[in-house]
C-alpha cells in the first residue's frame, strides 16, 4: 500500500496536461486544450483537457477523469499501478508495505505477463553485455554493423543465449511461471517438451507508449536458409502487433517537436536514422502498415513521410500504405530511397544533415509518386493511362476532407492532362461507391446473429442518473461549503451558518430520499462524512477518488453541459452567477430532486394496487392507498413550498 502522504505529492505532480502530453497531441484551445481522442477512432478532436480543473474529457466517447484515470485507461493499470507510474515519471519516491502472498495473487494475468516481459529484457540486454556469448556474437554484430553503444542502451537491445532452454530454466528459478512464459512467447511449450523462442538471436524489444516492454523482435545470426531471419512475439494480452510501432515510445516527444513522423521498416532501419539524429522515425516491423498503427501517429502528428526501399518490393509497400494513410486524413509524403539502399544503409552512408537534406530535395506528395511511377508502364497506352487516372482518383476520393481532395484534384489534372471536371466527376462515382458499401457493411453487422456474450458494459453511467440527481450531485460537489442561510443559534442573539452540504445531506437523510444509485451513496455519505473537515475539497477528493466510477463520475459533473432546467428562466436568472443565488437555487434543487422521487414512487405505488386488485387482496389495497395518499400530501407540499422558502 502507498501511503497517503505519498499520493499527495504524486497527485499534486501530475499535471494533466503534461501526463496526457505524454501520449497526444495536445492544441490550446481557450483556456483548455484539445486533442484527438486516445480511446477510440475521431477525425474531429472531441478530447479536452482542463488544466484549472485538473481533468481530461472526451466528449466524443465519454472517457474522463484524471492524470491517474488516464494512466489506468490508456495503460490498462490498476489505481496503484498507476500511481507508481506517475511516481517513476516526477522521481517521487514511493515506499510500499510489503506484498502478502493473496495480493500477489490477485496480480492479473496482464500484469504479470508485462513483469516477466520486464524480466526478459533485463536478462538479454545484460546477456549482450556481460556474458562472453553475447559479446563476441550479438555484441560483435551491432559493432560490425557500426551502431554506437548509446544507440543499443537506448533501445534496450539483447541477445538471447543459444540453446534449448537456459532462458527459461534461468527465469524459472527467479520464480516466473512457466504458464506466463508460454503466453507471452518467450517459451514455447508442447506437452512435455518446451524451448526458447529466441534463442541465439540479437533482441529488439518492443516498447508501448508508456515505455514498458510488452514484445520481442529476434534476428537470427546463423546462416540457416530453413530459419526465419526475424522472428517476432506471437499475440497476447498485452501485444496486438497491428497496433503497436516499434520505436514510439523513443520518438513520440520528436514526432510532436517536429510535425512529422518517418515510417520506415525495420528495426535497424530505426536505430540507424536515431543514431543520424533523425529521432521522430518509426518503423512497422515488417507487417502490413493497419489503421491503428497510422492513428497511433496521428496522436502526434498530422504529417508522415513512408520511406522505403528503392526495389520493387518497397514501392510496392508504399503504394499499399498510402490509401490507408489518406483516409485517416493524414498529409503524407513518400521517399525512395537510391536501388540497393535501405534507412538503415543509407542513414550511415549519408549521416544526420546529408539524410536530411535528401529528404528535403527527394520526398514527394503521393499524387506526384504514384503519377511519376505508373506512368512508366502506360507510355503510348490509353488504356493504361485510363486505369492509372481511375486508381489515382480512388486514392483522391479516400481523403475526408473535401478541401485537401479538391487541391490534389487540381495537381491531379496539371499532371494528368486531364480536365478537372471530369476527375471530379470520377471522385464523386467512387464517394457513391464507398458510401454503398459501408451501407452493405452496416446492414449484414446488422442482421447478423448477436454476439452469444457481449462485452460488459460499465456498472453506471452518467445517463443512468436522473437529471435531478445528478444537478444534486454537482451542486453538492461545486457548492458544499458554501454558505447558504442563517438560522437562530442555541443562545439568544447567536446565529449558526448552515453550509449548502450540510442543508442538502439533511434534507435528504430526514426524509429518506437517498437515492438507491451505488455511485450516488458513494459521493453522498463522503461528502457527508467530510463536512466538519475545513480543509475538505469535494472536487478534488472525489476526481482523484480510487473508485474509477467514482472518480469519472465526478469529472463528468464538473464537464458535462446539463440541461437547464426551468428554474433558469425565472427573471433575471439568466444574468446572475450561480454563486449569487444558491439562496434561490439549492431549495429548489432538493425540492425538484424529492418531486421526481417521490413521482416514481407513486407510480410504484399504483402499480402494487393494481397487483392488489387482480388479487383480490383488500387489506394490501388499503395499506398501499394509504401510503399513496400520504405521498400525495407531501408531493403538494412540496409543490407549495418550490420556490417560496424563506431564506432567514
Amino acid at each position: 500500500m502507498i501511503d497517503h502522504a505519498t499520493i499527495e505529492r504524486i497527485l499534486d505532480a501530475a499535471e494533466i496536461s503534461d501526463v496526457v502530453s505524454d501520449f497526444v497531441t495536445l492544441r490550446k484551445r481557450g483556456v483548455n486544450m484539445l486533442g484527438l481522442c486516445p480511446f477510440h477512432n475521431e477525425k474531429t478532436p472531441s478530447f479536452t483537457v482542463s488544466p484549472a480543473k485538473g481533468i481530461f474529457k472526451c466528449f466524443g466517447c465519454g472517457k474522463g477523469g484524471n492524470s491517474v484515470n488516464f494512466i489506468m485507461e490508456h495503460e490498462n493499470l490498476t489505481y496503484p499501478e498507476a500511481l507508481k507510474w506517475l511516481a517513476k515519471k516526477y522521481n517521487i519516491e514511493v515506499t510500499e508495505e510489503e506484498e502478502t502472498e493473496e495480493q500477489k495473487q490477485l496480480k492479473d494475468e496482464r500484469e504479470s505477463l508485462m513483469i516477466v516481459s520486464s524480466f526478459a529484457q533485463k536478462f538479454f540486454t545484460r546477456y549482450l553485455w556481460n556474458e562472453n556469448e553475447g559479446r563476441t556474437i550479438g555484441l560483435s554484430y551491432f559493432r560490425e554493423r557500426s551502431f554506437r553503444d548509446d544507440v543499443l542502451k537506448k533501445f534496450e537491445v539483447g541477445f538471447a543465449p543459444d540453446g534449448k532452454t537456459p532462458f527459461t530454466e534461468a527465469a524459472q528459478k527467479q520464480g516466473y511461471k512457466i504458464d506466463f512464459l508460454e503466453k507471452t512467447g518467450l517459451t514455447i511449450v508442447r506437452d512435455d517438451w518446451q524451448r526458447d523462442r529466441f534463442a541465439g538471436r540479437v533482441i529488439f524489444p518492443i516498447h508501448n507508449l508508456a515505455g514498458r516492454v510488452i514484445a520481442f523482435g529476434g534476428r537470427i545470426l546463423k546462416e540457416d536458409k530453413k530459419t526465419a531471419k526475424y522472428l517476432n512475439s506471437p499475440e497476447s494480452e498485452i501485444y496486438h502487433k497491428s497496433k503497436v510501432l516499434y520505436g514510439i515510445y523513443q520518438a513520440k516527444r520528436s514526432i510532436t517537436k517536429n510535425e512529422k513522423c518517418y515510417l520506415v521498416e525495420g528495426y535497424t532501419d530505426v536505430l540507424s536514422m536515431h543514431q543520424a539524429g533523425i529521432e521522430n522515425v518509426v518503423a512497422s516491423s515488417g507487417t502490413a502498415l493497419t489503421p491503428d498503427q497510422i492513428r497511433l501517429m496521428k496522436r502526434f502528428s498530422p504529417n508522415i513521410t513512408i520511406i522505403y526501399d528503392g526495389d520493387e518490393a518497397g514501392i510496392k509497400a508504399s503504394l499499399r500504405g498510402i490509401d490507408l494513410v489518406l483516409e485517416e486524413g493524414m498529409n503524407v509524403k513518400v521517399l525512395l530511397l537510391p536501388d540497393g539502399e535501405d534507412p538503415d544503409s543509407f542513414a550511415k552512408k549519408m549521416g544526420a544533415s546529408g539524410f536530411t537534406n535528401y529528404i528535403r530535395e527527394n520526398e514527394t506528395d503521393f499524387i506526384q509518386f504514384k503519377t511519376r511511377l505508373l506512368l512508366k508502364t502506360t507510355e503510348n497506352d490509353p488504356v493504361a493511362k485510363a486505369r492509372l487516372i481511375t486508381d489515382v482518383i480512388r486514392s483522391i476520393s479516400v481523403i475526408p476532407d473535401s478541401i485537401t481532395r479538391s487541391v490534389y484534384i487540381k495537381e491531379c489534372s496539371k499532371l494528368l492532362s486531364v480536365n478537372e471536371e471530369v476527375l471530379y466527376t470520377e471522385v464523386r462515382k467512387q464517394k457513391s461507391k464507398q458510401t454503398d458499401d459501408f451501407r452493405k457493411k452496416e446492414l449484414r453487422e446488422k442482421t447478423r446473429k448477436p454476439d452469444p456474450k457481449p462485452e460488459p458494459q460499465p456498472i453506471q453511467k452518467t445517463s443512468d442518473f436522473l437529471v435531478e440527481e445528478l444537478e444534486f450531485l454537482r451542486f453538492l460537489l461545486k457548492h458544499c461549503g458554501s454558505p447558504l442561510f442563517e438560522i437562530e443559534g442555541e443562545n439568544p442573539n447567536e446565529t449558526e451558518i448552515v453550509t449548502v452540504g450540510e442543508f442538502m445531506i439533511e434534507e435528504l437523510e430526514n426524509d429518506d430520499l437517498v437515492s438507491e444509485q451505488q455511485l450516488f451513496q458513494t459521493i453522498f455519505n463522503e461528502v457527508k462524512e467530510n463536512l466538519a473537515n475545513e480543509k475538505f475539497d469535494p472536487w478534488k477528493y472525489f476526481i482523484y477518488h480510487p473508485n474509477g466510477e467514482v472518480s469519472k463520475l465526478a469529472t463528468d459533473l464538473l464537464s458535462e453541459k446539463f440541461i437547464e432546467s426551468k428554474r433558469w428562466t425565472k427573471a433575471g436568472a439568466y444574468t446572475e452567477k450561480e454563486e449569487d443565488i444558491l439562496d434561490i437555487l439549492i431549495p429548489r434543487i432538493v425540492h425538484e430532486y424529492k418531486l421526481r422521487k417521490i413521482g416514481i414512487m407513486l407510480e410504484a405505488i399504483e402499480k402494487e394496487i393494481d397487483a392488489a386488485a387482480k388479487q383480490n387482496d383488500f387489506d394490501r389495497i388499503i395499506e398501499e392507498q394509504s401510503k399513496y395518499m400520504n405521498l400525495k400530501r407531501v408531493e403538494k407540499h412540496l409543490s407549495d413550498q418550490l420556490g417560496n422558502r424563506t431564506i432567514i
